[in-house]
């Protein structure tokens, strides 16, 4: 049975989010922090208090065992856009766009065999 925990509306862009969780995809969870906390990535913090509360999620509402679990699916996904407006020169002004995300992390227990 896999679990699922969703951090929405994260100031972070998708495109970063995403090189930070292709490297965990597939690890075990606890491995998968170890190796988040000394990234030295701003998108690191978010998505490991997202796998935080996946486990969190498992082992108190399905009686898992936190140390067999490992990431099944994660993804992130494009939210909102932010835009905001910057003063330039001659009475002009640039638009800046400040990108949302939407994390998505699901984890399962692994089979012993």
């Amino acid at each position: 049975m896999e679990v699922k925990a969703v951090s929405r509306f994260v100031r972070i862009s998708p495109k970063k989010a995403r090189k930070v969780a292709n490297m965990v995809r597939g690890m075990n969870a606890k491995k998968a922090l170890s190796t988040l906390k000394f990234l030295p990535s701003k998108t690191a913090v978010p998505i490991s208090k997202t796998i935080k509360s996946a486990v969190a999620n498992a082992k108190n509402n399905y009686q898992m065992n936190e140390d067999s679990l490992y990431i099944k699916k994660i993804f992130v996904d494009q939210g909102p856009v932010l835009k905001r407006v910057q003063p330039k020169g001659m009475g002009r002004a640039d638009i800046i766009r400040r990108p949302l995300s939407h994390i998505t992390v699901y984890v399962e227990e692994k089979k012993e065999e």
